[in-house]
């Protein structure tokens, strides 16, 4: 397919003559509630809005703008590198998108080759390119605009899409299959630390039940100055960590944004090696998560929204402690001494948290059963890594798929079908009358703002 027009790269045509680019950006309009489609609704694995949201019209976000429709395809200006894209299906035909997406609605385009499109590694690494702005980065629409396709004719489109959509049908099923697994062996997990604290995994002779406040000392929390520094901390510079750094029986030191001037250091509040640090505020699933601090670099600092305190090691074994904070039962308890108004602003207060009942056992016996899950979850961890390796090959054979589909060796050409010449050639004639339409637009806007001269009859 070598015809070219004018206005079209060497590459192809870019992505804003295959669209309509009319959208109604008009926003919810009446009384009672909307369904609100924004980046969260997306998930980014599946491609698929999977979480709209519903709100009463006149509480409708500020972002909530675009009408969308039945094969609009959504895609997220917002890191580009995440490829929060979307088809929009048939229930959600005139919803409300965010003005964070970029909306696709075909108009020379079959709506499954440009959705497939927004997949490709091609279009994922030049919008990566062109991300602006550190704090919120993102690229412009007229980049996304600017990404050029393949002049395939829309049989042959379709075509593509059949075949795109029937190989990844089939890699679909064993993902899923193996998404399965790993989902079986987080519960599993769950299993192992449940027994383990009821005192069955090695039948202790006695287990009670202590308030956490008994087992600690030093309870505190630490500080978050305003930090405009938008990049990871350096090795040797004072940082503070984020919440983040903390996930269920792991931490994570470069998870650390740098101290900014003209803020001193706290030594106070350094984090030491034998620390356990505790998320107390945050959406539910991150407020009450723990971790014990095996090793650490220097100067880093706790952030307000975390506790840091130190266990009695005459009562109980650190490794015991970190497990049974992150165990079934005892996250079932934090879970419900967590207050708020919302689910993204739930709080532990220092008085709750000491009241947290942890199973304990004698110190042998704890160090056994610290040694028995790490048995386990050894064994769990190298599952893990081979089913991440196994989805990490399927998304690579997908991104060839798509390579084959985007450069014509996926599905041989049908003589019969429609030429690209063609397509070309509605595309050029729709430019020029476009342009044409466009023009005489400004002349009739000119002839319109000709000043009339005032009559020069006196005022009666």
């Amino acid at each position: 397919m070598k015809e070219e027009v004018k206005g079209q790269k060497a590459e192809g045509i870019p992505l804003g003559e295959w669209t309509n680019d009319e959208i109604d950006r008009s926003g919810p309009s009446g009384n009672g509630n909307f369904t609100y489609v924004d980046i969260s609704s997306i998930d980014r694995v599946l491609k698929q809005i999977v979480e709209p949201k519903e709100f009463p019209v006149e509480k409708a976000p500020s972002r909530a703008k675009q009408i969308l429709r039945e094969g609009d395809v959504v895609v997220s200006m917002t890191r580009p590198n995440l490829n929060a894209v979307a088809l929009v299906p048939p229930h959600l035909d005139g919803s409300i998108g965010s003005t964070g997406f970029h909306v696709l609605r075909p108009k020379h385009a079959d709506s499954g080759f440009l959705f497939y499109a927004v997949q490709t590694r091609k279009f994922i690494e030049e919008m990566s390119m062109k991300v602006q702005g550190a704090l919120y980065p993102a690229v412009r629409p007229n980049d996304i605009s600017a990404f050029c396709l393949p002049p395939f004719a829309l049989g042959y489109q379709r075509k593509l899409v059949a075949r795109i959509e029937e190989l990844f049908s089939e890699l679909e099923a064993g993902e899923e299959s193996l998404r399965k697994a790993r989902r079986q062996l987080g519960v599993y997990r769950q299993s192992l630390l449940k027994q383990a604290f009821e005192g069955k995994l090695t039948k202790c002779l006695k287990v009670e039940k202590y308030p956490l406040r008994s087992l600690i000392t030093n309870l505190g929390q630490g500080w978050s100055p305003k930090c405009e520094l938008n990049r990871p901390a350096k090795p040797d510079e004072w940082a503070v960590i984020k919440t983040t750094a903390i996930q269920h029986c792991r931490y994570d030191d470069s998870e650390a944004k740098p101290l900014p001037p003209p803020f001193e250091p706290r030594p106070s509040i350094e984090i030491q090696d034998g620390d356990f640090l505790m998320t107390r505020k945050g959406p539910r699933t991150r407020a009450g998560v723990s971790c014990y601090v095996r090793n650490t670099r220097k100067r880093l600092m706790i952030c307000d929204t975390v506790y840091r305190f130190r266990c009695v090691e005459e009562k109980v074994y650190p490794l015991y402690l970190e497990l049974a904070l992150n165990s079934p039962d005892v996250l079932r308890a934090i879970d419900r001494l967590k207050a708020g108004i919302s689910e993204s602003g739930l709080s532990l207060t220092h008085t709750k948290v000491g009241t947290v009942e942890i199973p304990l056992c004698s110190l042998p016996e704890q160090r056994e059963i610290v040694r028995l899950l790490d048995e386990q979850f050894t064994v769990i961890e190298q599952n893990e890594r081979e089913i991440d390796a196994a989805l990490k090959r399927s998304e690579a054979l997908r991104q060839s798929i798509l390579k084959k589909a985007f450069t014509g060796q996926l599905v041989p050409q049908d003589p019969t079908d429609e030429p690209a010449s063609v397509l070309l050639e509605r595309i050029r004639k729709e430019r020029e009358t476009s342009l044409d339409n466009a023009a005489s637009a400004r002349r009739r806007s000119g002839r319109a703002n000709i000043s009339v001269p005032l009559s020069n009859k006196p005022r009666a």
